[in-house]
C-alpha cells in the first residue's frame, strides 16, 4: 500500500553537463546525449521513459555549449512546414514528438563539480516532493519498467530507491557498491545500510553496482549542501545516499535483471545500435542478414588477412 505520508513525485531530473571526453572528437561540437542511437538521440530514450512512468515535467541541468539540446526539444516551424508541404507525413510526425514527450526545463549547472552537485541545482524546480534522476548513459529497454517499479517502492517506503546491477565483484571499482541488509538478500528490493563509491575490490561491500536511475526524496537537498567534495574531488551523490543511511533514512534499491544499454562506452554504444536497430521491423531483417554474412566472412582470430 502507499505510504500515506508519501507525496508521489511528478518530476524528473536528467544532468546532461558532462563533456563527453570519451566521444571526442564527435563531441567536439555535438552534446554526447544528442548522438543518435538509430535515429534518436540517447536522450530522447530518457525523456520517452520518464513520461512513461508519469513523469510529465523534466529538468535538464545543462552546461555550456549544450544549447543544441535546448533546440532538439523545442520546435522548428521552419522545418515542420517544409516537411508538411512535402507530404512527409511520418518524418514530420518523429520531428514534432521530440517536442511534445514531457514538458522540458532547463538550468545550467555553471561549474562541474559532480553529480551531486548537478541534482542540488534541481532544488527550486523539485521542491518538497520525491523526484527521479535518470543518467543519460543508461538507456532502460522501454519493455523493461524499471523507473515505475521504482516509483512504485518510493510510494510504499518512503525515503530514496536506487536502482542496482549485479556487475560480479572484478567489476565493482568502476560503480557506486551498496550495502545490503542480508534479511532482503535474494530479493529483487533490497533495504541499503550503506554505499560507497567505487571502492576498492577487495573493500568493496557487494557486487551491486548503483546505475543511472534514482528516486530521491527531498531532503537530500539539505545533505548535498553539506557534502564536501569526494572521490575525483567532486561532490557526489553516493556520499549523500550514505548519509542518509546513516541518519536512519530509509534507501532501498531495486535489482535490475532487464535490458540495460550502456551510451558511455564507444563499445557499448555500438552493441547498443546494433542491438535496438536488430529488433526493429524496418530495419532488423536486413541488418540481421548482414551481421549472419559479415560475421561468417570474417577471419578467424589470428588469421592473416592477406
Amino acid at each position: 500500500m502507499p505510504n500515506p505520508k508519501t507525496r508521489p513525485a511528478r518530476k524528473a531530473v536528467i544532468p546532461v553537463a558532462g563533456m563527453g571526453t570519451r566521444f571526442l572528437p564527435a563531441t567536439k561540437a555535438v552534446p554526447k546525449e544528442l548522438l543518435p542511437v538509430v535515429d534518436r538521440p540517447a536522450l530522447q530514450y530518457i525523456v520517452e521513459e520518464a513520461a512513461r512512468a508519469g513523469l510529465a515535467e523534466v529538468l535538464m541541468v545543462t552546461g555550456r555549449n549544450k544549447a543544441a539540446i535546448e533546440d532538439f526539444f523545442d520546435r522548428t516551424p521552419e522545418l515542420e512546414t517544409a516537411l508538411e508541404k512535402k507530404g512527409d507525413a511520418g518524418r514530420l510526425a518523429a520531428v514534432q514528438e521530440s517536442s511534445e514527450i514531457a514538458q522540458v526545463h532547463f538550468v545550467r549547472q555553471g561549474e562541474a563539480r559532480g553529480l551531486g552537485h548537478a541534482v542540488l541545482q534541481a532544488a527550486a524546480f523539485v521542491g518538497d516532493e520525491p523526484f527521479a534522476v535518470l543518467l543519460g548513459d543508461d538507456l532502460i529497454d522501454a519493455r523493461d519498467h524499471l523507473l515505475e517499479q521504482m516509483l512504485a517502492v518510493q510510494a510504499e517506503h518512503g525515503g530514496s530507491v536506487i536502482a542496482l546491477l549485479d556487475v560480479g565483484m572484478e567489476n565493482i571499482d568502476k560503480y557506486g557498491a551498496v550495502a545490503i541488509d542480508p534479511g532482503s538478500e535474494g530479493s529483487d528490493v533490497v533495504a541499503v545500510t550503506g554505499l560507497v563509491e567505487k571502492p576498492p575490490v577487495e573493500e568493496a561491500p557487494s557486487s551491486l553496482a548503483i546505475i543511472g536511475r534514482y528516486v530521491l526524496a527531498p531532503e537530500v537537498f539539505d545533505v548535498l549542501r553539506e557534502t564536501a567534495p569526494g572521490r575525483g574531488g567532486e561532490i557526489q551523490l553516493t556520499d549523500a545516499l550514505a548519509t542518509l543511511v546513516e541518519r536512519g533514512e530509509p534507501v532501498h534499491g531495486v535489482v535490475f535483471g532487464g535490458r540495460r544499454y550502456d551510451t558511455g562506452d564507444k563499445l557499448d554504444y555500438l552493441k547498443a545500435v546494433i542491438r535496438l536497430a536488430a529488433e526493429r521491423d524496418d530495419l532488423g531483417p536486413a541488418l540481421r542478414g548482414w551481421l549472419r554474412d559479415f560475421v561468417t566472412e570474417l577471419p578467424a582470430e589470428g588469421a592473416s588477412s592477406s
